[in-house]
């Protein structure tokens, strides 16, 4: 029996619809490419032919004008699948540019990108993240110059840009004015969605730990050309664009931790009924048992405040959900990898064993605290927000 969990009566069908589809893809699957850092492309193509590349797409641009909820339940199955950050990674990463782009970009954009990002024709990376600047976002380098009305020319470097290798497109942030020490550091920041396969873009993968099946990298602009009209929004408010797609981001990836929860809680569940040691199974014995009863607890709450938080953002907006979003992906994040290690301990010695997946569950658990932002700021923002208390950084 798997653990029950109140939220899946919630989108049910459209659980079940995820399932089904999720289901044709094994454990092993999911092993090899992750080994063999290769793309799960086979996923990909079954996911967009499904139609669920579409869920966020408003129906006028050929998707099915769905709500962040229904993305939440989705990414939360497909996670509990088996298939953790390396499956939902490759169907999330087109979608974090939507949210800016709905909000903000031009009827032309909107015409030519959403409905390619519905239907599986058209992947688009997000690039933020600088070597120097990491959570600080104000302070990146990478600049768009003018060099003639409405003509820039992109230098700078992105890394950890997942996605890359197999993107078409990136919607990158550029500074194109630099600010005085008396202005606003925000201001000046601007969004471009432009061609990742250029000759002026050049990509390097990060060999990493965990999350092989798709690679991050870092990408490098060397004159890489842009217009106006490959700016998302307003020229120099990218920044406050921006923020639309960093609290859907957030949710979505609570809902990612929540399905790898589930997933390691049922695995040291069911070994703890069938382990026997001393003649009794070792879920009898309470150090065993209640570790995994509280993380049962901690994704009810997380789980809870993660579709409380989805159903803000339906109600009132992306831009108005920061607390929601990040307190959801706190507890997510937290309460997954604790799932994740109390199943390691559980598992003992063969938790080291490739065959039961406890590990790559482990290590994509632990990405989740880090990225996309570590959990020490999500503090700080609630500290600053909600305690009133004086900013720290």
């Amino acid at each position: 029996m798997t653990a029950r969990f109140p939220h899946l009566q919630l989108n049910a069908d459209l659980r079940e619809a995820v399932r089904a589809l999720t289901s044709k893809f094994s454990l092993e699957y999911w092993e090899q490419h992750d080994g063999d850092d290769q793309f799960p492309e086979e996923f990909f193509q079954a996911f967009a032919k499904a139609g669920f590349m579409g869920v966020l797409v408003p129906e006028e641009y050929g998707g099915d004008g769905g709500q962040i909820a229904d993305m939440c339940a989705i990414l939360e199955e497909i996670a509990y699948s088996g298939a953790a950050m390396n499956g939902c990674s490759t169907v999330h990463i087109p979608m974090l540019s939507l949210a800016a782009i709905t909000a903000f970009g031009t009827e032309q954009q909107k015409n030519e990108v959403l409905p390619a990002i519905a239907s599986g024709e058209l992947y688009v990376t997000f690039g933020v993240t600088e070597p120097d600047a990491g959570t600080q976002t104000t302070k990146i380098r990478t600049f768009a110059r003018e060099t003639e009305p409405g003509r820039y020319l992109i230098n700078g470097g992105k890394v950890w840009n997942s996605g890359a290798l197999r993107g078409d497109k990136i919607m990158v942030l550029t500074r194109t004015h630099t600010p005085d020490a008396q202005e606003n550091q925000a201001l000046g920041l601007t969004l471009f969605l432009t061609d990742l396969k250029a000759d002026t873009v050049k990509i390097q993968p990060i060999k990493k730990i965990a999350r092989n099946a798709v690679a991050s990298a870092e990408v490098f602009f060397e004159d890489h050309p842009v217009r106006d009209e490959d700016i998302v929004g307003e020229k120099g408010r990218g920044f406050y664009h921006l923020l639309h797609s960093l609290n859907s981001e957030r949710l979505m990836l609570a809902s990612e931790s929540l399905g790898m929860g589930r997933w390691a809680l049922d695995a040291a569940t069911t070994y703890a009924k069938e382990r026997m040691v001393f003649d009794r199974p070792i879920g009898k014995n309470q150090a065993v048992a209640h570790p995994m009863a509280d993380s049962f607890l901690k994704l009810v709450a997380a789980a809870n405040v993660l579709y409380e938080g989805a159903e803000q953002y339906a109600a009132q907006g992306a831009g108005e959900v920061g607390t929601y979003a990040n307190a959801a992906k706190y507890l997510a994040s937290e309460a997954a990898f604790e799932c994740a290690d109390r199943a390691m301990q559980t598992f003992g010695g063969y938790s080291f064993a490739r065959e039961y997946h406890i590990g790559r569950f482990f290590l994509e658990s632990r990405l989740m605290r880090i990225a996309p932002v570590n959990n020490q700021m999500v503090l700080n923002y609630i500290a600053e927000r909600e305690l009133g208390l004086p900013r720290s950084y």
